[in-house]
């Protein structure tokens, strides 16, 4: 598995079995959850190995220069770039000073790998030498030059990773999301590559993927000297040092951010809420653009395909009492998954 088209075609079945054989010896992993590849670097390097889409690639369409890649099936570079990534950073890194890898399952329905791994991490069941890492570098955002910090606010992580030539945008959740409080490290989700992500016209731009890929050998590098410094995560929520930071989901920042942009541009209320959400996934401009063309319903359409639930799902989780560790993650809540033990069933959200 050496070229990019290694990486789209197989399934998430077939990839994880894959990377267990190409990092034998090596890799600690958890069935159906996560692969964790122990390094020498105190750095680890996050994708995961599910994408959207309901079949495995068969065809791969591509332009005269073989820059651009897509498939009738759907590319699958969100986030088989970041797995392709994660290899050839790993490859390329000397041999005394290979990053961690940690690739993940089911990012898309909740980041369940994610989830399995941190729960590994509290009992004790993984290398003690994680609480050692001084930084997670995750590849799994779309386009060129993004890095999303999620609601991790630490400044000075922020400007050494915007040294390397990325901008900070933002996001509503990922991997990391979930790993980096858990480990106690700051993170960032670098581009990859990849756009019109989870719809059938998703491409990958070989060109903007490989330019990361140098990135990030660049700072596993950086990472590998004694002086680097770790940089630990701060909750931008929590955080008391005023409105420079906090500006991504569930901070008041981003809200502001994005009720400040839809009423610029006069959003309808019935699709203010969805609209705004969707500023983590689309530009504006983006969204504009097929309000034009599909009229406002594609914003409802839009909101169900990147949360996987519609809005009346979601305020109707929002509504409930119950206190149980089902309804912390609205993917797990019984009555998304038929059971409906804490009120009226609702449509299941896949």
């Amino acid at each position: 598995m050496n070229r990019l088209e290694d990486f789209v075609m197989p399934s998430q079945k077939v990839l994880y079995t894959k990377l267990r054989r190409m990092f034998k010896g090596s890799a600690l992993s958890s069935k159906g959850s996560y692969i964790l590849v122990p390094g020498d670097a105190p750095i680890m390097l996050i994708a995961h190995m599910d994408t959207v889409h309901k079949e495995s690639v068969k065809q791969i369409c591509k332009t005269q220069n073989g820059n651009i890649l897509m498939s009738p099936q759907g590319i699958g570079g969100d986030d088989r770039c970041g797995v392709f990534a994660l290899v050839k950073a790993h490859k390329a890194a000397d041999i005394s000073k290979k990053p961690w890898l940690l690739f993940t399952c089911d990012e898309e329905i909740g980041g369940v790998g994610a989830e399995k791994f941190c729960e590994h991490h509290r009992k004790g069941k993984l290398p003690k030498e994680l609480d050692g890492l001084k930084l997670l570098v995750e590849i799994d955002r779309k386009g060129e030059k993004d890095a999303v910090y999620y609601e991790c606010g630490n400044e000075e992580f922020e400007e050494y990773i915007t040294s390397k030539g990325f901008e900070t945008e933002y996001g509503s959740f990922s991997d990391i999301s979930v790993i980096a409080p858990e480990l106690g490290v700051a993170a960032v989700n670098l581009s990859s590559g990849y756009y019109n992500a989870h719809t059938l016209h998703e491409y990958i731009n070989r060109a903007h993927l490989n330019a990361t890929i140098e990135k990030v050998i660049e700072i596993v590098a950086d990472a590998s000297a004694e002086d680097f410094p770790k940089y630990e995560y701060v909750n931008a929520w929590d955080d008391d040092r005023g409105w420079d930071i906090g500006w991504g989901r569930g901070s008041w920042g981003g809200t502001l951010r994005r009720r400040y942009t839809s009423t610029v541009r006069d959003v309808p209320d019935d699709i203010r809420e969805e609209y705004e959400e969707l500023l983590d996934f689309y530009s504006p401009v983006e969204l504009d653009m097929l309000r034009e063309e599909h009229g406002d319903s594609i914003i409802h359409t839009l909101y169900k395909d990147e949360m996987g639930y519609s809005r009346a799902d979601y305020d109707l989780w929002m509504s409930c009492d119950e206190d149980c560790s089902e309804c912390n993650n609205i993917m797990r809540c019984p009555r998304f998954n038929g059971g409906g033990e804490h009120g009226d069933k609702v449509s299941n959200p896949t």
